[in-house]
């Protein structure tokens, strides 16, 4: 059986103090920073600060690019900083953190994480998205979760709000697409053992509190505010649901995605939703999902949620139209969703156009 591991982590407005500690438990002396160019002028100058004062050695601070490719990734392990640097610290938003975990997986080193804003769950998760040079998806990569998570909530609360927007949509989607995929899974006579169906349970308890707090938390980030409904919701989006997918991705299963993230990886193979945030996209998904398997009740909650935080409601809130079905749907063909998850792409066509009238017909009201 293998070992399973999970991200430690720490959160609040002073969570970045955490650092020097947590590096001395593992006997780390020196450090890279990978990051975005954003986040890293957000960060870095504090960081630098804590560790300075601790007496750890930084090797370098590189901007890991502007997508997380493969060659973004090779360029960065031509560094001698990262060969010579004990441990990774990789900073940012999701397409940065994913190309940190690739990079330490290569290069066999451990990895710290920042998140500076909350619109995935990449963080806490032991998996990288990796994209094609034209944003297109390319693939997903085991890499083994961070070894600790440093949560500096004010930091998020004075992000982007729209990066939080789209991680509350992203985030709506661990419970379904995991209870789901399982479900499907055990109807192809799957036997799921004790991690997945933990995983399942903490996929679902994410999916409760983002209901429950996410529209104070939206109020609270508009105004850059740390707050009790602000914790609860970053936890839920960067904590609860990486926690679930490193349960549910083992050696001999991967339940963590269907089909909310097949629509999401098809829509990338259309050039005018590539402009709209992973997460805005996904909560559409999650009423693709729905929708699907006709399930009336948890599409008119998730439409009525995102009417209310103003996430995607139609094709056109993302740039999509009906004639960009087909394409969508010949590519989730190539997703691992569709090789985890199979599922029927006529089907998923009129899902998606489902979502889609249901969504206009809310829109309306």
């Amino acid at each position: 059986m293998p070992t399973q591991k999970l991200s430690n982590y720490s959160y609040g407005p002073d969570a970045f103090l955490e650092l020097p500690s947590v590096l001395a438990s593992y006997g780390f002396q020196s450090l890279v920073l990978i990051g975005g160019e954003k986040a890293l002028a957000a960060v870095e100058s504090d960081i630098l600060a804590i560790l300075e004062e601790a007496g750890i050695s930084v090797t370098g601070s590189f901007v890991y690019g502007k997508a997380a490719t493969m060659a973004n990734v090779d360029s960065l392990l031509q560094l001698e900083e990262v060969d010579v640097a004990d441990v990774i610290l990789g900073i940012g938003g999701g397409q940065a953190l994913d190309t940190s975990k690739m990079v330490a997986k290569k290069a066999g080193k451990g990895l710290l994480t920042i998140p500076t804003i909350c619109a995935t769950c990449a963080a806490g998760t032991g998996l990288s998205v990796i994209y094609k040079e034209d944003h297109s998806f390319d693939f997903y990569e085991v890499t083994g979760p961070p070894l600790h998570t440093f949560i500096n909530t004010q930091v998020i609360a004075e992000a982007p709000s729209e990066y939080f927007w789209a991680g509350i949509g992203d985030g709506i989607s661990k419970g379904p697409e995991v209870t789901r995929a399982i479900q499907e899974a055990i109807g192809r006579g799957f036997e799921p053992p004790h991690i997945a169906l933990l995983g399942r349970a903490i996929a679902q308890s994410s999916l409760d509190a983002l209901y429950k707090y996410g529209e104070q938390a939206m109020e609270d980030v508009q105004e850059n505010r740390v707050s009790p409904a602000l914790e609860e919701v970053i936890l839920a989006i960067i904590i609860s649901t990486a926690y679930a997918s490193n349960m549910v991705v083992q050696p001999t299963f991967d339940l963590t995605t269907c089909h909310a993230h097949a629509f999401y990886n098809g829509t990338t193979a259309i050039r005018a939703s590539r402009k709209h945030l992973h997460g805005s996209i996904v909560a559409f998904g999650v009423m693709v999902l729905h929708a699907y398997f006709d399930e009336e009740s948890q599409l008119a909650r998730v439409a009525d949620f995102n009417k209310k935080l103003h996430l995607p409601l139609t094709l056109s809130d993302m740039s999509l139209s009906k004639e960009d079905i087909a394409s969508i749907v010949e590519y989730t063909k190539s997703t691992a969703e569709y090789r985890n998850t199979p599922f029927d792409t006529g089907r998923l066509a009129q899902a998606i156009e489902k979502a889609d009238q249901f969504g206009q017909a809310i829109k309306e009201e």
